[in-house]
């Protein structure tokens, strides 16, 4: 927990409504001053706990770049799904990308799953499945596993199947 004295390398004095005074006016009359947010480690391992943790984790990490957000310029790894709704400038390695409709992404990106409904404009390598939507925009150097345009959706640029590199070599030894 924060500490008075080391909180911004001061030391700060304790008035009688600071949060780290041990008489604070802040609790009810008759209530212990046990601060009511903080659980013992005990209790951060019951059954119940380790339940609502693994639920998350099967999620992943998320990253939301929101509307009206611009990222330039950033490496993003270790990344289950970026969502973006403003505009990202990037180089990816992820699961799963999803760009909102007024959403818009720049650069390289080698994932699993692509679902467009935006922008995106670059170096797109979908080991699995990309999917544009009928407001969707893709253009560059595309590499997809399948491949869903719903009508509208539109498709640039340099355009190959085989997303993976398991895939490519398949295609390259039938042509053989």
């Amino acid at each position: 927990m924060l500490r008075s004295e080391t909180l911004f390398g001061k030391r700060e004095t304790n008035s009688p409504n600071s949060p780290f005074s041990a008489n604070n006016n802040l609790t009810q009359p008759g209530v212990s001053n046990v601060s009511k947010t903080a659980t013992p480690t005990s209790t951060s391992s019951s059954g119940s706990q380790p339940n609502n943790n693994s639920g998350s984790n099967e999620m992943g990490s998320k990253l939301i770049v929101g509307p009206n957000i611009k990222l330039k310029g950033v490496e993003i790894n270790d990344c289950d799904t970026l969502v973006v709704e403003g505009r990202v400038e990037a180089t990816m390695d992820s699961r799963v990308i999803q760009i909102a409709e007024k959403g818009a992404f720049k650069g390289s990106a080698e994932i699993d799953l692509a679902e467009i409904r935006g922008d995106f404009d670059g170096d797109l390598t979908v080991r699995q499945k990309l999917v544009i939507y009928s407001s969707g925009r893709v253009s560059g150097k595309i590499r997809y596993g399948k491949l869903v345009i719903e009508e509208g959706g539109q498709l640039s640029g340099d355009v190959q199947v085989g997303g993976s590199a398991e895939q490519r070599e398949l295609l390259q030894a039938k042509t053989a």
